[in-house]
C-alpha cells in the first residue's frame, strides 16, 4: 500500500500525518507533495522523514494506492487525470467535484457504500459544517424522516487554514501591543473580539456557497429531500466548529428518544445534562474525533421539531479523519488492496 499526501504542508495535510500515525493506517510507503513554497520541507511520519516533492504532471503517482488531496479546488481540478490515471483513489477534500453526478460524496458512518462506485476514481470529502451535522441528524433520520433544517454554524479560524489560525493570533497580538488590528488578509473583516456572518463568497441568492453546500451536499449524503437553511458565521475560537440546529420531522420525536438513538451513534459522543450546564464546547472538542452534541429540546416554535447544539474539530471529522475513514472502509471490504 502507497499512500500520497497531497498539500502536505497545510493544515489538513499535517492532521492527515497525525491521523495516519494514530490510527496506525496500513501502509508500506508514503510520498508528500505540494507547491513550489512547500517543496524541499521535511516531516517526520513513524520516525521516518519524508521530503515533500513538487507536484507535477508527471509519472509519480504511478505506484500510488490511494491519494489524499487537499490543495484547493483548482489544483485538484487540474491533477485528477494526473492522480488518476494509474488507478490511484483520490480522495478530495475541495469542494471541486461534491456536486458531480459521477463522484461520490460520502461520510462513512452514513453512505459508505457510495464510494464503491467511482467511475473516475474520485471520492469526494464533504464540507466540514455539513459532515459534523449529518453525522447528528443520521440516526434521527432514521426514527423519522428529516423534512427540514435550519442551521447556524459558529466556525473557528482554522477552517480558513492554518494561515488563518496564525493571523487571528497575530491580530490578538496586535490589539494587546497597539490597540488596533493592522493586519487583515485571510477574513474580510478584522475577526479578532468580532463575528463574521459570512464564509465564503456570496451567491446570486445572498447564501454564501458555504451555506449551499450544507443544503446541496446534506441531500446527496443523506440520499434526501431534506431542506437545509443556513448561515454560517465566522467566530473567534481558533479550532473547532460549532453549529445549533433545528430540525423537523415527519412524527414528533421526543427528546429522550433522540438522546437514544445519539448514545448509539458512531462518531457521536452525546454531552448532554442541561440542568447542570454540561454541554459540549469547541476548546472540548478539538483534537478529538467525534462530534459532540448536546441541549437536546423540543422546539418552542415547530411541532414536529427539536433543535440541538453540536460541535467538533473540523480538521480532522470535517477533513483529514473523515478521509481516512473513507480509505479505511475501502480496505476492509477489499476495494482497495
Amino acid at each position: 500500500m502507497k499512500v500520497a499526501i497531497v498539500g502536505a504542508s497545510g493544515a489538513v495535510g499535517q492532521e492527515f500525518l497525525r491521523i495516519l500515525a494514530e490510527r496506525n493506517f496500513p501502509m508500506d510507503d508514503l510520498v508528500l507533495f505540494g507547491s513550489t513554497r512547500s517543496a524541499g520541507k521535511k516531516y517526520a511520519f513513524k520516525g521516518k522523514e519524508y521530503e515533500v516533492k513538487l507536484l507535477q504532471h508527471n509519472d509519480d503517482f504511478k505506484d500510488v494506492d490511494i491519494a489524499f488531496t487537499s490543495a484547493g479546488g483548482g489544483t485538484s481540478a487540474e491533477f485528477a487525470d494526473t492522480i488518476t490515471r494509474y488507478g490511484a483513489v483520490m480522495i478530495d477534500n475541495s469542494s471541486q467535484f461534491r456536486q458531480e453526478a459521477d463522484v461520490p460524496l460520502v461520510v462513512p458512518e452514513i453512505n459508505p457504500e457510495d464510494a464503491l462506485i467511482r467511475p473516475r476514481g474520485i471520492i469526494a470529502n464533504p464540507n466540514c459544517t455539513t459532515i459534523m451535522m449529518v453525522v447528528v441528524l443520521n440516526p434521527i433520520d432514521k426514527l423519522s424522516h428529516i423534512k427540514k433544517v435550519h442551521v447556524s454554524s459558529y466556525q473557528s479560524a482554522s477552517g480558513a487554514g492554518a494561515a488563518a489560525m496564525q493571523e487571528l493570533q497575530q491580530q490578538y497580538k496586535e490589539l494587546v501591543e497597539t490597540g488596533e488590528v493592522k493586519t487583515i488578509e485571510k477574513f474580510p473583516h478584522q475577526l479578532a473580539y468580532n463575528v463574521i456572518p459570512q464564509i465564503d463568497k456570496m451567491t446570486e441568492n445572498d447564501y454564501t456557497k458555504e451555506e449551499m453546500k450544507m443544503f446541496n451536499e446534506t441531500r446527496k449524503i443523506m440520499h434526501s429531500d431534506v431542506r437545509t437553511s443556513a448561515t454560517c458565521v465566522r467566530v473567534s475560537s481558533l479550532r473547532s466548529h460549532s453549529e445549533a440546529v433545528w430540525f423537523e420531522t415527519e412524527r414528533p420525536l421526543s427528546v429522550e428518544e433522540i438522546r437514544e438513538a445519539l448514545k448509539a451513534a458512531p462518531g457521536v459522543t452525546l454531552v448532554d445534562d442541561p440542568q447542570h450546564y454540561v454541554y459540549p464546547m469547541p476548546l472540548e472538542s478539538a483534537g478529538k474525533d467525534d462530534v459532540y452534541v448536546g441541549r437536546i429540546r423540543k422546539d418552542l416554535a415547530d411541532d414536529n421539531g427539536n433543535t440541538l447544539w453540536l460541535t467538533g474539530d473540523q480538521i480532522r471529522k470535517g477533513a483529514a479523519l473523515n478521509a481516512v475513514q473513507i480509505a479505511e472502509y475501502l480496505i476492509k471490504v477489499g476495494d482497495v488492496k
